[in-house]
């Protein structure tokens, strides 16, 4: 395993001597190896509320990637508003087999320190522009994603 910061796109779950992920290859996978699986959140939010009655909550959901501010100041996430989308219709999905839930939340509202890959693996809906050695101006810029989730908070539907 590459323990350099560079070039380290791959992120390790495995917990040595208490599991193993095992990849399953027929669904997407991010650029750092996580993979994609909407049905299978609605799999589990049901698995979840047969085994246990209560309401539910998303508390962490989100898609990280290397963003890129743009020479216009934007940042274009279609890959963002693309993920979050179709695990929110998993949600509705999974509330119209039954399942009582309180809320979602978006990992994360604004870009944070990635455990692993620092800031150039970003999560949030808006932007700090900095990276691992510069702060630069640490502005923050709503990216495409900021302005989509907006619509669907207002509307309270998927946008």
């Amino acid at each position: 395993m590459n323990n350099t910061l560079e070039g380290m796109n791959e992120v390790d779950y495995d917990m040595y001597g208490y599991w193993k992920i095992e990849k399953n290859t027929n669904l997407e996978a991010s650029e750092y190896g996580a993979q994609i699986d909407p049905t299978g959140l609605r799999i589990v939010l049901n698995d979840y509320w047969a085994r246990y009655r209560l309401p539910l909550i998303i508390t962490e959901n989100g898609l990280g990637t290397a963003d890129t501010l743009t020479e216009d100041g934007k940042i274009h996430d279609d890959y963002r508003i693309d993920y979050i989308s179709k695990h929110i219709q998993a949600i509705g999905e999974a509330i119209q087999d039954g399942v009582e839930m309180m809320g979602y939340c978006p990992w994360s509202v604004i870009d944070l320190l990635s455990s692993h890959q620092g800031f150039r693996k970003r999560y949030g809906l808006v932007y700090v522009n900095r990276d691992d050695k510069n702060l630069k101006d640490l502005a923050r810029i709503p990216k495409d994603s900021f302005y989509w989730y907006k619509k669907v908070i207002r509307a309270n539907e998927i946008g």
